[in-house]
């Protein structure tokens, strides 16, 4: 992990190289880092900031994903969680302000639609390579996550 920073972004600054779970430990990270930054910060991470680091993280992600792939011969190498990461902070950028019951229904739908995959995700994780493929799945898996949530709140 700390021979390159792209692996350091990629693996999460850690949480990737869980034993059990490295996407859920990515998605904790994600979910604890956007709490205690924006309460600790909230001048500093307002909704426009967040979402430029969100923007900003994506691209990078679509670096560092692509190089730490490389280096260890896998291209969506499961200890790669920056993808999790930039996704589930959009999921509660667009959330927010929301509740402890609503964010934890977040969590559990995103880790949903990301590890069943339902289409297009899984062609998407199938069919489109790289650091943008590995970025990309997620962001759809959090687009349905919203989706769940549009209609909840519509009822």
């Amino acid at each position: 992990m700390l021979s390159h920073p792209a692996h350091l972004i990629a693996q999460g600054f850690g949480s990737g190289l869980s034993r059990i779970m490295p996407g859920t430990s990515g998605t904790l990270l994600a979910w604890l880092s956007f709490h205690v930054l924006t309460t600790r910060w909230p001048h500093l991470f307002t909704p426009l900031n967040w979402a430029i680091i969100i923007a900003v993280g994506f691209l990078v992600g679509i670096w560092a994903c692509h190089k730490t792939g490389k280096d260890l011969g896998i291209a969506d190498h499961g200890s790669m969680v920056w993808d999790e990461i930039i996704a589930f902070w959009a999921v509660l950028l667009l959330l927010t302000p929301a509740g402890f019951s609503t964010q934890l229904w977040a969590f559990l739908w995103f880790r949903f639609f990301d590890m069943v995959k339902p289409a297009p995700i899984r062609y998407f994780d199938r069919h489109i390579k790289g650091g943008f493929g590995v970025m990309w799945d997620d962001i759809v898996a959090a687009f349905y996550t919203l989706l769940v949530f549009a209609v909840w709140r519509s009822l």
